[in-house]
């Protein structure tokens, strides 16, 4: 239930809690636009809006909990330390709601449910008809992974994917082959030791694979290489360990495995380096925010959860230092400037504010503070780094009706099903967000180049491009032609300075 409480605070009251497919409407707004006088459009616009907002004024409340029971204000770091269990009747910000989700070492989603699904070999791409013979091939894999985890395991665990482990060896020879063309074409870099920083490597496939190439390839830029690995989940970096040491007769020597958050990393790395992040930003927590239809004044998202379970969104103005300095660095860009999707046109507001039970405030718009942060990190303790970055920039089946929202997902009875909320229990649901590269991008190169004295920009390309210029593309040619290199993973993209 939507209301005005005192001190200025904004209550919004779920009701959902458990998990519910997407409801999917036709897409009508785009014709109509063409053909529709502009006050007009933001007229029907503004009352489509106000139809949402009523809608969510009269549900009924979701909790039968006392409200008035003063709440314990924790985070993310203070859960991870004091909590074996999900805690209730507290307080936290959104970003330390999901960040606790996910990463608790005891109930999150990652040290309780993710496995990463990792083919014992590499796949013979020259041996399948096409990408669709491929694809089931990886189907029928997948499948029997389940099935055993299912037999063995009381608690269903969720198996997810990503290129790394799919187009092994030759995605992660592509990094290093980008990496190795960097390096060599830098005449200052080249005469210095090779240093590479991956953070969240997963099963260590990608570090094995950038290191054999490179050993193969290139050995005498290999016997001065360093490689450091930085991970959160102490399971992964014992596998990680295990990994390099068992595979080969001769181990990488050069592997410095560190066990720790990125966000605890308090040491200056003076030296360039090539700092390596795939596939781990889309699940750094964001914040929520929603902005006053009259001042256009932001307020940040608080979750509170009651003592019978159940969870509550609540608004304030903007205190919290993080989300502060986000939109301060964003609202400095400039060429252009940016312009939030969440705040509508003023006509708009006006509009709206006329009709009965009008909403105060905008629609949620979910910022990434914690990839923000780690941005100001890399500039901070890595001064001389280039970056590579991969991630998601669309995903189907995000939250509806907020913008940059994320997709939570859980699986039941073998299959993934979307959720409408990211109020949900603790551990038991994935959840991940798409990145505006674009955006990274510009406050990137705000945040790490401003003093940088060469003139090389950061760069975006997609998934294809950066194939077409690093892969080996002959070895994952399919017989028809088809390349799974090149045509898979179309919704990620690549941030590279």
């Amino acid at each position: 239930m939507v209301t005005q409480a005192s001190a200025g605070r904004t209550m919004v009251r779920s009701l959902a809690t458990r998990s519910s497919k997407n409801k999917h409407r036709p897409d009508t707004e785009g014709a109509r636009a063409k053909t529709t006088p502009a006050s007009s459009e933001h007229e029907r616009r503004a009352f489509k809006g106000y139809i949402e907002s009523v809608r969510e004024i009269i549900r009924l409340p979701a909790t039968t909990a006392d409200p008035n029971i003063p709440s314990k204000r924790v985070t993310a770091e203070y859960c991870a330390e004091r909590y074996t269990k999900p805690p209730r009747n507290v307080t936290m910000l959104t970003r330390d709601f999901i960040g606790d989700s996910l990463y608790n070492p005891s109930y999150g989603y990652f040290s309780k449910q993710a496995l990463i699904f990792s083919p014992k070999q590499g796949y013979d791409f020259a041996r399948f008809r096409d990408s669709a013979d491929f694809l089931n091939t990886i189907g029928r894999q997948y499948e029997e992974i389940e099935r055993e985890l299912d037999d063995i395991r009381s608690i269903p665990r969720q198996l997810w994917h990503t290129p790394t482990e799919i187009l092994k060896p030759w995605y992660g020879y592509s990094v290093a082959q980008h990496i190795i063309r960097q390096y060599k074409a830098d005449r200052a870099l080249n005469k210095l030791p090779l240093t590479v920083y991956e953070m969240g490597g997963g099963n260590g496939t990608l570090m094995m694979n950038i290191l054999d190439h490179i050993r193969e390839r290139e050995p005498e830029i290999y016997s001065r290489m360093e490689y450091n690995l930085v991970e959160i989940s102490p399971k992964l970096a014992k596998q990680q360990v295990s990994q390099q040491s068992r595979k080969h007769v001769t181990p990488h020597a050069n592997v410095n495995i560190i066990n720790k958050s990125i966000f605890d990393w308090n040491t200056i790395v003076d030296r360039p380096c090539f700092f390596v992040a795939m596939e781990v930003i889309d699940n750094f927590a964001h914040d929520v925010i929603r902005y006053d239809y009259d001042t256009g004044e932001p307020y940040q998202a608080f979750v509170r959860v009651y003592d019978d379970g159940e969870f509550e969104e609540y608004y304030e103005p903007v205190s919290d230092a993080l989300i502060r300095d986000y939109l301060h660095a964003r609202n400095s860009l400039t060429s252009p400037r940016h312009k939030s999707a969440a705040l509508p046109s003023a006509l708009y507001r006006r509009i709206r504010s006329q009709l009965p039970l009008a909403p105060n405030l905008s629609k949620p718009e979910f910022i990434p503070t914690k990839a923000f942060e780690f941005c100001k990190i890399l500039g901070r303790f890595f001064p001389l780094h280039r970056l590579v970055l991969s991630d998601f920039y669309k995903l189907p089946d995000t939250i509806p009706r907020a913008v940059g929202a994320p997709v939570v997902q859980t699986r039941f009875n073998g299959s993934m099903v979307p959720c409408e909320t990211y109020l949900v229990q603790p551990g038991w649901f994935d959840i991940f967000f798409p990145t505006d590269f674009e955006l990274l991008r510009r406050i990137y190169d705000a945040k790490c180049r401003p003093l940088r004295t060469d003139t090389t920009e950061s760069r975006v390309c997609t998934q294809r491009e950066f194939a077409l210029e690093n892969a080996a593309l002959a070895h994952t040619r399919t017989r028809s032609g088809e390349n799974p290199m090149l045509d898979f993973y179309e919704n990620n993209k690549f941030l590279l300075s």
